[in-house]
C-alpha cells in the first residue's frame, strides 16, 4: 500500500536534478530557509516530482539533522530520486552556485562594500527573503493546521519557541513523541491492515 508520503514514481535524469537544485542555489539568497520556497516550488508545484507530504517530511528530517537545512534537504531528496548518486549530484548543485558566488564576490566586494547602491540594494533584498520565507511557512502551514490537533501542537511549539526559548531539537523530538500519541489509533490501524 502507497503512503502518501512517499515520492512518486518517477525516473529524473541525474542531470536534470542537479540542473533544478543548481538553479534553486543560484537564485536563493538569505540563507538555508529562503531555498525552500524555492525547493517546494520547484519539485511541488512546478514539477510534480514529490508530493506536500513528502516535502514537510523532508524538512522535519532535515531540520533535525545537523548541517545547513538546505544541504540537508538537497541530500534527503537526491536520495530519495536516485539514491547515492542522486544525494551527490543534488548537493552538488544546490553549493555550486554560492560557491562560485562567494568566490566571485570576494574578489571584488572589498572593492565595493562601502558603495551606497550595493547597500540599499542588500536592504531591499532582506524583506524579499524575509518575505518568501513567510510564504512558505503558509503554504506549507496551511495544510498540516486544518487538522485541530495539529493547531493544539503548533501553538504549543510556538509558544515554547517564542516565549520559552526551548531548544528547536527538544521541540522536534517533543513533537514526534506527540504524533505518536495522537495518531496512535491511525498508527494501529496500519499496522493491523499490513
Amino acid at each position: 500500500m502507497k503512503k502518501k508520503s512517499e515520492t512518486k514514481p518517477i525516473t529524473i535524469p541525474l542531470a536534470t536534478l542537479f540542473f533544478i537544485f543548481f538553479k534553486i542555489g543560484a537564485f536563493t539568497i538569505g540563507g538555508g530557509y529562503a531555498m525552500l520556497p524555492i525547493i517546494r516550488t520547484e519539485l511541488v508545484e512546478r514539477r510534480d516530482i514529490i508530493t506536500d507530504e513528502s516535502f514537510l517530511e523532508t524538512l522535519a528530517l532535515a531540520q533535525s539533522a545537523p548541517g545547513a537545512i538546505a544541504v540537508n534537504t538537497a541530500v534527503i531528496i537526491g536520495y530519495r530520486l536516485r539514491r547515492l548518486p542522486g544525494a551527490l549530484i543534488a548537493v552538488l548543485g544546490t553549493v555550486l552556485p554560492s560557491f562560485l558566488i562567494i568566490l566571485l564576490l570576494a574578489t571584488f566586494f572589498l572593492q565595493f562594500r562601502e558603495s551606497l547602491a550595493v547597500q540599499k540594494a542588500f536592504a531591499g533584498i532582506r524583506p524579499a527573503v524575509a518575505a518568501l520565507i513567510a510564504a512558505a511557512v503558509l503554504k506549507l502551514g496551511y495544510r498540516q493546521l486544518r487538522k485541530l490537533k495539529n493547531l493544539y501542537l503548533f501553538l504549543i511549539f510556538l509558544s515554547a519557541s517564542l516565549f520559552l526559548n526551548v531548544h528547536p531539537i527538544l521541540i522536534i523530538i517533543f513533537g514526534g513523541i506527540c504524533g505518536l500519541l495522537f495518531y496512535r489509533e491511525e498508527i494501529k490501524k496500519e499496522n493491523d491492515s499490513a
